[in-house]
């Protein structure tokens, strides 16, 4: 009787098992990204909150996240590394570039990705009103093809000869650059401005919505200066962009896209560009 029952057990067992997902494989690949000034992780509340920071990514999903203000082991912040800390707690590779030395530590900016990171480079821009890079990484996805993803923050002040330069330092590195890239971060500087020109002769902006578009500051924005672009243009189809409704984490609001690299084999819908 015993071994009856253990065997009707074991039958409905594999009865009643959920199959498993199955991948789509010949669906093309989605890049789900995230531009984000996250201020070291200090929110509008003054309280410097990692976990928070991950929460509001979380909910995205992302594939590539460029981060912009993050600190390596620096006082303020507790001494965390930011970036290992998210990646961490997203489950995501991480790479870092620093700006400078600071606090014990270092500040600058990081990239996060569930995609495997093949390459890291911190391309030294003219030093601004504080030194500055640009975090170039390259990316491999789902079906072995290669992306590279810079991360930019450029310089602040009203007067954009600082960041001109710098933007014209990244523009330079880019036209070296073979195969597709994204452009992404903080860019100090608004639409119409001779700093944004410079990528739009390059590169597709993924537009955002005309009544959502503004991105600083987080608890009431008015100015749009956080930006994804995408070259070639014509080799990108554009599903999602949004920004974020996120006041508190921040004093920016993350900005999401979603795209679609064009050529990709066919079928209906995509799937994630990285693996999860």
């Amino acid at each position: 009787m015993l071994r009856a029952a253990l065997a009707a057990l074991l039958l409905v067992a594999c009865v009643s098992a959920p199959p498993a997902e199955s991948v789509d494989t010949s669906a093309p690949v989605a890049w789900r990204v995230v531009s984000y000034n996250i201020r070291h992780g200090e929110g509008m509340d003054g309280r410097v909150d990692l976990e928070r920071t991950a929460d509001v990514l979380r909910r995205l999903d992302p594939d590539v996240v460029a981060l912009q203000e993050v600190d390596q082991r620096v006082e303020r912040s507790g001494g965390e590394d930011q970036a290992a800390r998210l990646g961490a707690l997203l489950g995501m590779n991480h790479a870092f570039g620093s700006f400078m030395d600071y606090q014990g530590g270092r500040y600058g900016m990081a990239i996060l990705s569930h995609c495997e990171i093949q390459h890291i480079e911190s391309v030294r821009l003219t030093d601004g009103n504080e030194p500055r890079v640009a975090l170039v990484t390259e990316l491999t996805d789902v079906n072995d093809s290669t992306l590279t993803v810079v991360d930019v923050h450029f310089d602040w002040v009203a007067d954009d000869g600082f960041r001109f330069s710098q933007a014209g330092e990244v523009a330079r590195h880019l036209d070296d650059v073979s195969g597709r890239w994204l452009l992404i971060g903080d860019f100090n500087d608004r639409p119409g401005s001779r700093t944004l020109d410079l990528f739009h002769a390059r590169a597709m902006e993924t537009v955002k919505p005309r009544d959502r578009r503004f991105t600083f500051p987080s608890g009431d924005p008015e100015r749009e200066i956080d930006f994804i672009f995408a070259a070639p243009g014509d080799a990108w189809r554009v599903e999602t962009v949004d920004v974020v409704a996120e006041s508190v984490a921040s004093d920016h609001r993350p900005v999401f896209a979603e795209l679609v690299p064009l050529g990709s084999a066919g079928g209906e819908g995509h799937r994630p560009a990285c693996p999860r």
